[in-house]
């Protein structure tokens, strides 16, 4: 771990991310809700609790909201794109 670290003069490769997170406004509000099984890997859900408990919230309303994050983003064009996972057409 003390290995010293050499710094090249190589050019970066960034790429920008478009912001795709909704505002905190958008998720004070409060949806019908299904109750699923499923099964987290134990990393995950040790992450979620963690942050959780340091914003004082719910690990599940945690990963409930990205989730729904996921959905509003690609959510429509997933229609388009099922024939093609499917393999029919």
């Amino acid at each position: 771990m003390n290995a010293k670290i050499k710094y090249t003069n190589e050019p970066l490769k960034a790429k920008v991310v478009r912001d795709f997170l909704p505002p905190p406004e958008q998720l004070a509000f409060r949806e019908e809700g299904v109750k699923v099984t499923l099964a987290l890997s134990k990393k995950s859900v040790d992450f979620f609790k963690s942050q959780a408990e340091k914003h004082h919230t719910q690990y599940q309303r945690m990963i409930r909201r990205l989730v729904d994050s996921y959905v509003d983003t690609y959510g429509e064009s997933s229609s388009r794109h099922s024939s093609r996972a499917t393999g029919k057409q």
